[in-house]
């Protein structure tokens, strides 16, 4: 089975800039899942990492692999529209070659375990056949709607130190 961008735009939030799953080629239920990103030289952060020598921040190449896992995770819940999977932790994360624009990179995630609520995925990206990063992601499902805050109470105002004719306050210490 496989998700063109208008079926993955229905699973994830995430939207330009930060959407990082171009399409999913492969998918097993509650076990694998394979997407692409096409990395291209028009991504907004290549401005500034690095100018003259454009490199995707590994952080990103992270990140998509936690979209793809988000997107295996979601795909088993019936109610998905109502939830968001948070990106909760990383381990063992390793950057093995640098993403460049012109590169697809493969992103391949394994479940290592899935409850509705949480789930462990291991994420590997390759970019031509050989790996650039992998790393064991940890995920948690939410409601997609948040419960509004409290309204903070209302600051208490210091009476301000007195001044003469323009001169900056003297405060003596207690």
């Amino acid at each position: 089975m496989t998700f063109d961008i208008q079926e993955i735009l229905g699973f994830l939030p995430h939207r330009y800039p930060f959407l990082l799953i171009d399409r999913v080629v492969e998918f097993e239920p509650e076990k694998r899942l394979v997407a692409i990103k096409n990395v291209s030289i028009n991504e907004p952060y290549f401005q500034g990492h690095f100018p003259g020598y454009p490199i995707m921040p590994g952080v990103l190449v992270v990140e998509a692999m936690a979209q793809a896992g988000g997107i295996l995770m979601l795909a088993e819940l019936p109610d998905r529209e109502k939830k968001l999977v948070f990106f909760t932790g990383i381990e063992r994360a390793k950057f093995r070659r640098p993403v460049t624009p012109g590169d697809q990179l493969r992103i391949e995630v394994d479940v290592l375990s899935f409850r509705t609520r949480a789930g462990r995925i291991d994420g590997k990206a390759f970019v031509d056949g050989k790996l650039a990063c992998e790393a064991t992601l940890t995920c948690q499902v939410v409601p997609r709607v948040r419960e509004p805050r409290p309204a903070p109470a209302p600051a208490q105002s210091q009476p301000e130190p007195e001044t003469t004719r323009g001169e900056p306050a003297t405060v003596t210490p207690e």
